[in-house]
């Protein structure tokens, strides 16, 4: 199970990397040594700085807004379909209490 990472944590390594950009080679390079510096993982970084781009606008993509939208929304699929579930065995149920051939 991964562990959760603030969210200034996160802040602060996206915009380590965007102020020392020009010293390294490229943004993964960037990034590693920004990694280390914080002690996380250096692919975490990465997906940070890439999905800030893309939250920014300078990149396509889905941003963390629309992410945490579409989260919500299938959590809440997955819910209304176990309640048709339950209610679909509920009229199964209650037709056959009902139906005069089962007394």
């Amino acid at each position: 199970m991964p562990k959760k990472i603030d969210s200034e944590l996160k802040a602060r390594a996206v915009r380590l990397v965007n102020d020392h950009l020009g010293e390294y080679q490229n943004v993964t390079a960037a990034s590693v040594a920004v990694a280390k510096q914080l002690g996380v993982s250096r692919e975490s970084v990465r997906r940070w700085v890439a999905q800030a781009e893309v939250d920014a606008g300078g990149r396509p993509g889905v941003t963390s807004e629309d992410l945490a939208e579409i989260k919500t929304l299938k959590a809440r699929v997955r819910r209304l379909e176990e309640d048709n579930a339950i209610l679909k065995a509920a009229t199964v149920f209650f037709v056959g209490e009902l139906d005069p051939r089962n007394r």
